[in-house]
């Protein structure tokens, strides 16, 4: 009879709440939420809501902060407000100049670090792999993609490597055969050992001023997640990514996003493509 009855209730959430819900996104998670995203916040939380038999945000907010299981609801709330959806080599250009730049400049070492920072369901890292494996052609190189999010839920999806066939229906026949087995439906596809076995899945809080990473980095993908943030935050964690960058390494960030207004010794290469340069190389 309970979940009958919370299944009739109408949530609203106050000032009060909601501000409690915007200093917990932005202190966990360094994403800033709007006023007008209070709409957002109730529409994408009232069905969490109604299954945890709870009467109010204030008694969400408690569970969450609170609760035994508050950690993991934080994530499971995370993966609600956020938007997950990526694409197979989205943004292209990025893939180019790995492959025809980047490639060619640590040819003589055949080694590379490359670290997919907001990595969602996976596509990111998997589309680094194929974009490796081509370059390479039949050398061999020692290839390390370390992929991480905040959320559980997509790593996990992510390491499995399995997609309905929609997803990757804008990859060519070539890269499908080689990359990719077909299940015995049809209906998905499954990325094979020779990009997977290139990529380590790890939860990674970007909020955290010292990350999980014990060798120097290439190159880092951050593509999309800064548009969360508020300039002192991107700031933060732009710089925090010169840290674990090697020097000539590089940082690939969003179409819709720039390093123009930060204090950060990062300097542009190309759009949305930064390079780490020590000052007096100019």
């Amino acid at each position: 009879m309970s979940m009958a009855l919370s299944n009739m209730t109408h949530y609203s959430i106050t000032d009060e709440e909601f501000s409690q819900f915007k200093t917990l996104l932005y202190d966990e998670s360094g994403i800033t939420l709007s006023e007008h995203k209070k709409t957002l916040l109730v529409s994408r939380l009232t069905k969490r809501l109604r299954k945890l038999e709870l009467k109010s945000f204030t008694e969400y907010y408690n569970y969450v902060v609170h609760g035994v299981n508050g950690g993991e609801e934080f994530v499971q709330m995370l993966d609600l407000l956020s938007t997950n959806k990526t694409d197979f080599f989205r943004e292209p250009k990025h893939f180019e100049f790995l492959a025809q730049t980047i490639m060619p400049e640590l040819a003589s070492q055949r080694k590379i670090r490359i670290w997919s920072s907001a990595c969602s369901s996976g596509e990111e890292p998997y589309s680094i792999a194929i974009t490796l494996c081509e370059a390479m052609g039949a050398k061999k190189w020692d290839c390390k993609i370390l992929a991480s999010d905040l959320s559980t839920r997509v790593l996990s999806h992510a390491a499995n490597g399995i997609y309905e066939k929609d997803r990757v229906k804008d990859l060519d026949s070539a890269r499908l055969h080689r990359f990719f087995l077909k299940g015995k439906k049809g209906d998905k596809v499954k990325a094979k050992k020779e990009i997977a076995q290139m990529i380590a899945f790890k939860r990674i809080n970007l909020m955290n001023d010292d990350y999980p990473i014990k060798s120097a980095l290439d190159l880092i993908f951050c593509r999309n997640v800064m548009i969360y943030f508020d300039k002192e935050t991107q700031e933060r964690l732009v710089n925090n990514f010169y840290r674990y960058l090697k020097p000539n390494g590089y940082l690939f960030i969003g179409h819709s996003e720039s390093l123009q207004w930060l204090d950060t010794p990062f300097l542009p290469v190309a759009p949305t493509i930064y390079q780490k340069k020590d000052v007096d190389e100019g």
